[in-house]
């Protein structure tokens, strides 16, 4: 890195020969910096060579065989010239060094700029907590599941394939060896894939639509033949899968790594929370249904109800008071020594009316219809109709007089003066 130009933000760089640069990242966290990117553009009027240099350039000091392969691969795979790159670093990366090599005596161009907020990493973090949260519904959908195998058909070709054929591997463990060493392979070219999307675009565009094309149509098929998942086990495995994809999603779409953490560890317990929360719920309504007092409720009876209520109340209340006066413990002795009727008790006793038809009848010519007290009560409310207008028309008239008076005096007044 002695030997290289640093590049600073809103840098404008103009060389036409061979030079290496470097953009340090800056170690102080910002929030506002969370989607935040450096985008570094690189443009000439000539083809030019764009080479990443990497700090492990020793594939012998590599830790891991995933290392040890990557740092092979980066050296075997030398992209193609180019008149144009564009190159998207994430804020508290790693530092990223670059050699441009142009092939005639031509100048370019290196730009640097700030983008605030990059709508890539926003989309990733909101795709990511929508993934988590709704993992379990979306893995029942069929749509979904035609979607996935799509998606997983395209990015990991080989994982898709051996799933396709895990029926003719009879052992376990040589399915489970084959699908590590398939996905380390699926995810390096996915990253290689990233890095060089750029470039892939622009000059093998038919090739990459065939690719996408062919392959697309070929998983789709195959997932359709297959069908959904229907089996709570291969449910439950596709919800892992997708809520531990949301987990990559969320990493990937932040610029801090703490930031990431702190929201996959928030997601998780609320996820894990919803349960007992639940049950607290559940418990509490229980508790308030059961300590809630209970409200009384009025309700209005028509016309009929109430007389088909009171016939009913009438009668089974007649029945109490016979079957208590039959009963041993009613002081017979003494009632019938205060009655001035002791027959007619004996009578409604052993289930005779309590009221005699004479009674009725005087009753219904009393209260019934045509009756004396109905036409009193009907004369007395028309007459009292009656005396109250003519007392409105003569206090209406006496208003009219006095303010014809008040109109006509000041005339004489006014006569008088002239």
């Amino acid at each position: 890195g002695k030997n290289c130009s640093l590049l600073q933000e809103m840098d404008v760089i103009q060389k036409q020969d061979e030079n290496c640069y470097c953009y340090v990242q800056n170690r102080t966290i910002h929030l506002q910096y969370l989607w935040s990117t450096v985008q570094i553009k690189v443009n000439s009027r000539e083809k030019f060579r764009f080479e990443p240099i990497s700090e492990k350039n020793n594939c012998r000091n590599s830790e891991t065989v995933f290392e040890f392969v990557a740092c092979a691969v980066q050296i075997l795979w030398k992209p193609e010239t180019c008149t144009e790159t564009f190159l998207s670093i994430k804020q508290y990366g790693e530092d990223v060094c670059f050699k441009i090599q142009p092939f005639k005596i031509e100048p370019y161009i290196v730009r640097v700029k700030r983008e605030m907020l990059d709508g890539k990493l926003l989309f990733l973090f909101v795709a990511g907590i929508f993934l988590f949260h709704f993992a379990n519904s979306l893995s029942r959908s069929p749509k979904f599941f035609y979607l996935s195998g799509i998606i997983l058909g395209v990015l990991a070709l080989l994982v898709f394939v051996l799933l396709t054929l895990r029926r003719f591997i009879p052992r376990h463990s040589t399915f489970w060896i084959l699908m590590s060493g398939s996905w380390m392979v699926s995810l390096y070219f996915i990253y290689c894939f990233k890095e060089n999307v750029q470039w892939l675009w622009s000059e093998h565009k038919n090739y990459l639509l065939g690719y996408f094309l062919a392959v697309g149509i070929t998983s789709f098929a195959i997932c359709y033949q297959h069908g959904p998942l229907t089996t709570e086990l291969s449910i439950t495995l596709f919800t892992w899968t997708l809520q531990l994809t949301a987990f990559a999603l969320i990493y990937f779409g932040v610029t801090i790594p703490q930031v990431a953490y702190a929201v996959i560890a928030v997601s998780l317990c609320s996820k894990g929370l919803c349960y007992p929360l639940g049950a607290a719920c559940h418990i509490a309504r229980k508790m308030k249904h059961h300590f809630k007092s209970k409200k009384l409720l009025f309700k209005y009876l028509t016309e009929e109800e109430y007389r088909e209520q009171g016939e009913s109340e009438t009668i089974r209340a007649l029945e109490e008071l016979r079957s208590f006066c039959r009963s041993p413990d009613f002081p017979s002795w003494i009632a019938v020594s205060k009655l001035q009727a002791p027959h007619r008790f004996a009578a409604f006793v052993l289930g005779s009316p309590h009221v005699s038809p004479a009674e009725t009848k005087a009753h219904d010519e009393q209260y019934g219809i045509g009756s004396f007290f109905l036409e009193e009560q009907l004369f007395e409310t028309r007459a009292q109709s009656e005396q109250d207008e003519p007392a409105n028309s003569v206090h209406e008239e006496d208003e009219e007089n006095e303010n014809e008076m008040h109109t006509q005096i000041p005339f004489p007044y006014a006569a008088e003066l002239l």
